[in-house]
């Protein structure tokens, strides 16, 4: 079989995997054998789904979770067929679907654990950047790495757990920074507004020093505040290079 009849025939075969409910089987296959696929496309989606999202995994349950895998698999224009790109697509579709009776944070969980794995297969590398390892970086121009990424979310995702599931988000927002290290170790640093503020002026304005960008930030305060604010931003530079975050000096 060939031409229009053929892909008519596949479009309709997967229309039925996915959601068989509300397609049926093309006519002349053994429901049987239909079943085997059935299972192993939908098993093969929310095994790599689980394995994405596991603590969205272990907080739902079970018909809740499988109900929304199987929304996701029907329903889910996904425009990659990669296995590691899953996740990214199950990020789209959560952002773009009804989140009524979803968790408050379910969005931003979901960003938060899809992160680990998107740093660790980022193609970016160290020595793209041009660096000095062992520069100063208070007294000299900071290169910040382009495997750190910068996350702030209203709620405190890297908390959330079976016993600790807000409705509300706090008063503040929870900033953190992932990286992938010179060890290819992905870590998460809880950090501060004011280290994002940090980051961003560091990568806004190449060509200043690190103690310029933190004087730089230390003049939007009260002026008996300054020198513990500044004391603060260069003991954070320091810190941020130890971790990587800050691959040295220009």
């Amino acid at each position: 079989m060939s031409g229009p009849d053929f892909r008519e025939l596949q479009y309709a075969f997967a229309a039925h995997l996915r959601d068989p409910d509300r397609n049926a089987a093309p006519a002349g296959i053994d429901d049987r054998r239909l079943a085997v696929y059935r299972e192993l496309f939908y098993n093969n989606v929310e095994g790599l789904l689980a394995s994405n999202f596991p603590v969205i995994r272990r907080l739902t349950p079970d018909a809740r979770w499988h109900a929304l895998v199987r929304e996701f698999y029907s329903t889910h224009q996904s425009h990659t067929p990669l296995f590691t790109e899953i996740g990214r697509e199950f990020l789209k579709f959560l952002d773009a679907r009804d989140a009524g009776g979803d968790p408050p944070f379910l969005q931003e969980l979901a960003h938060y654990e899809w992160v680990e794995l998107a740093v660790s297969i980022d193609e970016h590398t160290h020595d793209e950047v041009p660096h000095d390892p062992s520069g100063d970086v208070v007294a000299g121009v900071p290169r910040v790495s382009p495997l750190a990424w910068p996350l702030v979310y209203r709620y405190p995702v890297h908390r959330i757990r079976e016993d600790f599931q807000p409705t509300e988000p706090p008063a503040q927002p929870t900033c953190l920074v992932v990286v992938r290290n010179r060890r290819d170790e992905v870590a998460f640093m809880e950090v501060s507004p004011l280290t994002i503020r940090l980051l961003e002026a560091l990568q806004e304005n190449p060509e200043l020093t690190g103690l310029e960008c933190v004087e730089s930030l230390a003049a939007s305060v009260e002026a008996r505040q300054r020198d513990a604010l500044v004391a603060a931003g260069a003991a954070m530079l320091r810190q941020l290079h130890q971790r990587d975050v800050l691959l040295g000096t220009a």
